[in-house]
């Protein structure tokens, strides 16, 4: 590292008064702490540790600083009025609180407002307590540099350089060079991208004064002459400002989800949203986490809007919703191989990464089992495992112990509460109430999104029993007699007045002021929303196609029996059509045609068709929703559309290939072949049957992209191969709209290909005195759509192509409106 680059200053100094050094950009002013209470604020009446009027940062009324013993206390605000400050006082990004307050630790660092363009720092020094480790702002001096250009990331070789380890950062993820004027420009070398000011770099940027740079957690300021690293803690906490959501039901009555609920997650706390049905737990957990709708309200994750700045916290925010968001048919190593793959950089030491994953969630025997043999608590620690590679500093989990039996969830409890202490800030929903003690806090929630309690387990039942006047038979004895609580009444009027009652009782108390009203931080003022909200992944889209195939044949293949019935159905069927026709070879074309083979070689082409549709549409119905909770979270965090879709055409496009050459070899064995003059016929057979299973095959996708379940989407293919009977044109005569109906079939247009390859045309027999053309019309009539020439047959294979690429546009257009940002 360069010698202007220091994480730390080792000072002896000489036997002086305890004081505070405030740091505002540059600007810094020494204050001693001469008495036993000291009062920081720009208020000249109130304050003997004035602050300069100008820092409009420090409150009026800032900080209370009583001695301690041989220590100091800080209190944010004006505790002896219960005022706490604007812009609050943050030790890794934890709010100091109003009445606990904070002992000061010699050397300390802590932060006045988190806005790091307007921050200002306070540094606690007490030379009496002798030598002292000062841990300062990392900063690097870009004046007077030899040596450029500067390199920022998670192993940085050059001398000029700021290290930030986190998996997220690739190795070399950002260069600094001077532009030859005094300036300096900024160029991102990441797979997961450096935010400046919210926003994602797309090209060299030069830097201003005050500029802010996200790189993975970490924050660095501009000051105009040097890189600061502002947020080196790699902590988050969380502030909920009056989330509010209100939804109308179908007979347009409005009721209310989540009712002006205020919350502060502190850095490094469990917190558990405990409540029954229609409480709103989950939809406060997903408002939290900004994938849910709200009608008022904000969410701040340390001071920035979590809406407006969603991609640059993306990777830092770890989700596991109730159902499972792994592939059962993977090994547990091949599903944490394939996230690291999906979301860390390429540069990344996966092995050594899904190795220390394995160990903090206790599975590192059985790292190459089959996940669906694994137990209900592995699976999900699994899913916990999935989110920890990133080693994200907020957490959520919905319903993480649902279906596990006591002693599963005290273990899954127990290894949440070890994350939480390595840092973590967790949130879990869940109903159980048995180990929820081992939490910091807990959010009773009651009917219509009230909040009833939020604080500390053990202060729980005293507050719901100091209350119990207006309930005199109520006893609270555990927790569960809190929930029963807040779910009793005959009606949901009586449960709503019980609710109310709580949810008033809480919001007047000295809980509520103590834990939320006291800690809560605003957000950053003035914030504008990032330009772009696109996801952006981590690879490139082509390495993500190829990872997303190479994983989705893992999961094809491995199902066997599925795999063997998807690729010898078509051949069967197609024997088995070869039973009746023993006798006759419909498809030859002779001198003197019977009166019969053209309908009878339109009717088996008709076969070939549907079986080539039905086991199309069967192949991929499922594909999409059966992993729609996998898909969301990936998709949250950074899987691209195109790569996802395109994986799974691809993959089922091969099958489809060597579908289509077993049909053919069948085909070739059953029936005797047209001498066809267009093209050999097994060659335009096998075109038009691949044509026409990839075409069925995006239609499928298209609809499984639609369904909300796999039964749903079992139930609709009726529905869709019923009218591609229909309007085939075999079977009915079309004219008028059923024709122009028919050409959004794909039936019409295989048939049309089939046809013109076997040339049934010229199998109609011409007219004689025993049959007039009346009576062979109706037995089968000559038509455009089966000429057998090359226009014809070009136009039958390009719509179906053409069906392929809209199905496949409208399935894309369909994911793409589940996103939440």
């Amino acid at each position: 590292m360069a010698s202007n680059y220091s994480k730390e200053t080792v000072l002896t100094t000489v036997d002086t008064e305890p004081y505070i050094e405030l740091d505002n950009q540059g600007q810094k002013k020494m204050l001693t702490l001469a008495k036993d209470i000291n009062y920081l604020g720009r208020d000249p009446d109130w304050a003997n540790m004035q602050a300069p009027r100008e820092w409009n940062i420090i409150s009026r009324k800032q900080a209370i600083i009583e001695k301690e013993g041989n220590n100091f206390r800080i209190y944010d605000g004006d505790r002896h009025h219960n005022k706490p400050s604007g812009n609050g006082i943050f030790l890794n990004q934890s709010r100091i609180n109003l009445t606990e307050g904070h002992i000061l630790k010699n050397g300390e660092q802590l932060h006045i407002g988190q806005d790091p363009r307007q921050q200002i720092t306070l540094t606690y020094y007490n030379p009496k307590r002798g030598e002292m480790s000062i841990p300062a702002v990392r900063r690097l001096n870009l004046k007077g540099l030899q040596h450029w250009p500067v390199e920022l990331g998670r192993s940085p070789n050059s001398s000029s350089a700021i290290e930030l380890d986190a998996p997220t950062v690739s190795r070399l993820h950002a260069t600094v060079n001077p532009d030859g004027k005094g300036r300096y420009t900024l160029q991102d070398r990441s797979s997961n991208g450096t935010f400046v000011n919210g926003d994602r770099l797309e090209k060299p940027y030069l830097l201003n004064k005050g500029d802010t740079i996200q790189i993975g957690p970490y924050v660095l300021l501009f000051t105009g002459e040097a890189l600061e690293l502002t947020n080196a803690n790699n902590q988050i906490r969380l502030d909920a400002h009056k989330l509010t959501f209100r939804v109308k039901d179908k007979k347009g009555e409005t009721f209310t989800i989540l009712k002006d609920v205020f919350l502060v997650l502190e850095p490094g706390q469990l917190v558990a949203f405990v409540g029954g049905s229609g409480a709103g737990k989950s939809t406060l957990m997903k408002a939290l986490l900004g994938i849910a709708p709200i009608s008022s309200g904000n969410v701040y994750l340390n001071g920035d809007n979590l809406r407006k700045n969603w991609p640059i916290y993306r990777s830092q925010v770890g989700y596991v919703p109730q159902d499972d968001i792994i592939h059962r048919d993977l090994t547990v190593e091949e599903v944490l191989r394939c996230a690291c793959q999906l979301r860390l950089p390429p540069d990344t030491n996966i092995d050594e990464v899904i190795t220390n994953t394995l160990e903090q969630i206790k599975l590192s025997h059985v790292r190459n089992t089959i996940v669906s043999r694994l137990s209900g608590g592995q699976r999900k620690r699994v899913s916990i495992g999935v989110e920890l590679l990133a080693d994200p500093k907020l957490f959520f989990l919905d319903e993480p112990t649902s279906g596990l039996d006591p002693g599963l969830d005290k273990e899954m409890m127990l290894l949440l509460r070890e994350q939480a202490d390595r840092g973590r800030t967790i949130a879990l929903v869940t109903h159980a109430t048995d180990n929820i003690s081992i939490c910091d806090r807990i959010a009773f929630m009651g009917l219509g999104g009230n909040l009833c309690y939020y604080g500390p387990p053990e202060e729980a039942l005293p507050f719901f029993q100091k209350h119990k006047g207006q309930f005199e038979d109520e006893n609270f004895s555990d927790f569960a007699d809190i929930y029963i609580e807040l779910n009793k009444g005959k009606n949901k009027a009586a449960i709503a007045e019980r609710v109310s009652y709580w949810s008033e009782k809480f919001a007047s108390s000295p809980e509520y002021k103590s834990y939320i009203q006291n800690s809560l931080s605003p957000g950053k003022e003035n914030q504008q929303a990032a330009k772009s909200n696109k996801s952006k992944t981590g690879i490139s889209p082509l390495a993500q196609l190829s990872l997303l195939c190479q994983r989705y044949w893992k999961l094809v293949s491995r199902d066997r029996t599925s795999l063997i019935l998807t690729l010898l159905a078509g051949p069967i069927t197609i024997a088995l059509t070869g039973l009746p026709l023993r006798n006759e070879q419909p498809l030859s074309v002779i001198d003197a045609p019977s009166v019969t083979q053209a309908s009878l070689a339109l009717r088996l082409l008709f076969i070939f068709s549907c079986i080539a549709i039905w086991i199309g549409l069967s192949n991929a119905i499922r594909e999409i929703v059966k992993e729609a909770a996998i898909y969301f979270r990936e998709r949250l965090l950074n899987l691209g559309l195109l790569p996802y879709l395109s994986s799974k055409l691809i993959i089922r496009g091969g099958l489809a290939l060597v579908q289509t050459l077993l049909i053919t070899a069948v085909v070739l064995l059953v029936f005797q072949g047209p001498q066809s003059e267009l093209i050999s016929w097994p060659l335009g057979f096998a075109m038009t049957t691949f044509l026409t299973l990839l075409a069925s095959t995006s239609l499928s996708l298209m609809l499984s992209a639609f369904v909300k379940t796999e039964n749903e989407g079992n139930g609709i293919l009726p529905l869709i191969m019923i009218p591609q009977i229909i309007f085939s044109g075999v079977l009915f005569t079309l004219e008028g709209w059923s024709k122009k109906l028919s050409w959004l079939m794909l039936s019409r247009w295989s048939i049309g290909a089939y046809g013109s390859l076997a040339d049934v045309n010229a199998m109609a027999p011409e007219t004689n005195s025993t049959l007039g053309g009346e009576m062979l019309n109706e037995i089968f009539q000559a038509t455009p759509v089966y000429d057998a020439n090359w226009e014809n047959l070009l136009l039958n294979w390009g719509i179906l192509l053409a069906h392929t690429l809209v199905y496949a546009i409208v399935a894309v257009a369909v994911l793409r409106r589940k996103d939440i940002f």
